[in-house]
């Protein structure tokens, strides 16, 4: 069991990554949770929810999508939890209410949580910064509050997968570091 380690795996939407990120949890321990942070909106969401849960049934579920710290802080049983995803908690964070500062302070207290872990944890994100320039002020608010997320988790992640066209590509540690 690798206490305190951070995994990032991030890409576009239906690239594979959720997959990936289960995989590798089934790889690195026995005891497995998985944190959800998507809540039901409507019957398309209520079908992938459902269709999300069936293909972990191995996984203890948590359900939470504003308070991921103290989610991560109250898991003591686990070897590996994947948290799916940080998208859907910037979004609710954004519905919620909280301003950009706000949101990266709950990230930042997230990643202490995370450090400080008797588990490894997977988390899971859409990686929105490299599609179309959003339109709308809310959406260009969404596409900066993420990419600074992802910044911040990504300097304290160990390790970090990019999906790209359907292809995972290592990005740390890098092949050479591995070495």
């Amino acid at each position: 069991m690798s206490e305190g380690r951070i995994v990032l795996v991030g890409g576009g939407a239906r690239s594979g990554k959720s997959s990936f990120a289960l995989r590798l949890a089934r790889e690195r321990g026995e005891r497995r949770v998985f944190v959800a942070t998507a809540k039901i909106t409507d019957d398309d969401m209520a079908a992938r929810i459902e269709r999300h849960r069936a293909e972990r049934p191995d996984f203890r579920t948590v359900e939470e999508p504003i308070a991921l710290a103290s989610a991560v802080r109250a898991i003591r049983d686990a070897d590996v939890v994947v948290i799916d995803c940080m998208t859907f908690f910037v979004s609710s964070l954004m519905l919620a209410g909280h301003d950009g500062e706000a949101i990266l302070a709950r990230v930042d207290e997230l990643t202490a949580a995370l450090k400080t872990a008797p588990f490894t944890s997977i988390l899971v994100t859409n990686e929105v910064g490299m599609s179309v320039h959003p339109p709308t002020e809310l959406g260009r608010r969404f596409q900066d509050y993420t990419g600074w997320c992802h910044q911040r988790l990504s300097r304290a992640a160990d390790e970090v997968y990019l999906a790209v066209i359907g292809t995972m590509l290592r990005v740390r540690p890098s092949p050479v570091e591995a070495m």
